[in-house]
């Protein structure tokens, strides 16, 4: 099923890129570019596969907690040499030939008992020796055999697994829904770079064009008299820098393009404009609700505790590899030894084993204690270090709360600004073409238009790189008002 279910995945991706591929808009949205570096960037690939490992590792831990069943065995294991026999009569030790071959075969079935630490196996297991110089077969068997291994005080690693494995992967998923979030940050930057450059590019063309039709009266005027050598030369020197901008500008728009459409992995994208998002969503954000939101959602909080049960886990290890170490091995079960395959399963004797090893240790010059004063100590200093992780972050989400609720209205100053800026400068345009102002105030009103429109498209990236990084923050949708969630299946 699992195979089956990556094979869709893998083609649907294929699909969706070779139709991006195929079909590549003449005009590119924020929106879309989002969902195209969400579905094909090499960015949401590593995620994918981040995630898909983390998967298998929490499915192989589930796998330990389930019944495991075996089959092993010895065949064809043939002995012929010298072994050393002694008379049991004398004590004597002689040598003599052995021309034997055994073959053994056992199944078992083993579960780990979480909550004790211990191991409970059923087994069956089948034994058959041919002793070749004496004409002999010898079959030894137990059909059934229970055994039990229990530590009375050792480390328990299968139930400290059973706190911090579910954690981790909870906290994978949400590492998931957090990079899909950063992969937007990152296309958001991307997009508005790209857009800021096409901005100027544009802006810087169409000044050029304005230039050279001012230029051309100004020789006019100048022919005529009405202007000074000086300012036509000053014209003129405007004029060339102007064009050398285009040239500049282009080439930073085609770097810009570059960065982005390789990242979208997009090859065919000469064709392309991107379209900014003149508006943005009407939307308040409360502090508290975006802390409540972070520490539910995001992978903050379950990091501290994944990284508190992990010092806590160190401290059970080494207070209890400290002091007397007792294991109980118990076996319950019947056996047989019998000359033929058929009498080896009849007549079952029983087969009980029950035993205690115990290990203490007399002198040790205080390793055990200072390995769990040490534990505890570095227990102490990660509660220190996770509670002022705390605090800070806190403090960072409300701080991103408080610029990004400005962030609106900057945008609205922003877009007004360009506005009365481009306004300004047609009408010291429409003035220096009748003579009423000079070169000099062209070139400050073109300059504070550049500006504004600059200024103006920073604005909108700042404010949706804010909105995206508190929905990283918070894997909540502040718009759409809903959890962020993904088909983890």
């Amino acid at each position: 099923m699992y195979r089956r279910l990556s094979l869709v995945t893998v083609l649907t991706w294929y699909v969706g890129c070779g139709q991006v591929f195929s079909q590549s808009p003449q005009q590119l949205t924020l929106t879309s570019t989002i969902r195209i570096a969400q579905q094909q960037s090499y960015d949401a690939m590593l995620a994918r596969l981040s995630f898909m490992s983390q998967y298998w590792s929490y499915r192989s831990f589930q796998a330990e907690l389930l019944p495991a069943a075996s089959l092993s065995g010895n065949l064809l294991q043939f002995d012929r040499s010298m072994v050393e026999a002694r008379n049991y009569d004398d004590g004597r030790i002689a040598y003599v030939e052995n021309n034997s071959m055994g073959n053994s075969i056992a199944l078992s079935v083993d579960q780990n008992i979480a909550a004790l630490g211990g191991k409970l196996s059923v087994q069956s297991y089948l034994y058959r020796l041919d002793q070749f110089s004496y004409d002999s077969r010898i079959y030894n068997s137990q059909p059934v055999r229970l055994c039990y291994t229990q530590p009375l005080r050792a480390y328990n690693s299968l139930k400290w697994q059973k706190k911090t494995e579910p954690l981790r992967y909870e906290c994978a998923k949400r590492a998931y829904l957090e990079s899909m979030e950063e992969i937007t940050i990152q296309a958001v930057n991307l997009f508005f770079n790209v857009l800021s450059a096409q901005s100027i590019y544009q802006q810087s063309v169409s000044t050029l064009k304005d230039r050279q039709y001012l230029f051309d009266i100004a020789r006019k005027r100048f022919d005529l008299g009405t202007i000074t050598k000086s300012e036509l030369l000053q014209l003129e020197l405007s004029l060339l820098n102007v064009q050398v901008e285009v040239e500049n500008n282009r080439l930073t728009l085609k770097n810009q393009k570059f960065r982005l459409f390789s990242y979208l992995r997009l090859y065919d994208y000469d064709d392309i404009q991107l379209m900014p998002p003149y508006s943005v969503p009407e939307v308040i954000i409360s502090a508290d609700e975006v802390v409540s939101k972070a520490l539910a959602n995001s992978t903050h909080t379950l990091q501290q505790q994944i990284s508190r049960l992990e010092s806590e886990k160190l401290v059970a290890q080494a207070k209890a590899n400290k002091g007397i170490q007792v294991q109980l091995s118990s076996e319950l079960g019947f056996n047989r030894t019998a000359n033929h395959f058929n009498d080896a399963y009849r007549m079952l004797k029983d087969n009980e084993i029950v035993g205690l090893t115990v290990t203490l240790p007399i002198f040790d010059w205080g390793v055990s204690k200072g390995r769990v004063k040490m534990a505890e100590a570095d227990l102490e200093v990660k509660k220190t270090q996770l509670e002022q992780a705390h605090e800070t972050y806190i403090q960072d989400l409300r701080n991103c709360v408080l610029q990004f609720n400005m962030q609106a209205g900057q945008c609205k100053n922003a877009l007004r600004a360009q506005d009365i800026a481009d306004e300004r400068y047609d009408i010291t345009k429409r003035r220096f073409e009748a003579g009423a102002v000079t070169v000099t105030d062209l070139n400050t009103a073109q300059q504070e238009s550049e500006s504004a429109r600059a200024q103006y498209i920073r604005q909108l990236q700042t404010f949706w790189t804010g909105y995206y990084s508190l929905r990283k923050s918070t894997l909540y949708d502040w718009v759409g008002k809903r959890d962020l969630t993904a088909d983890f299946d």
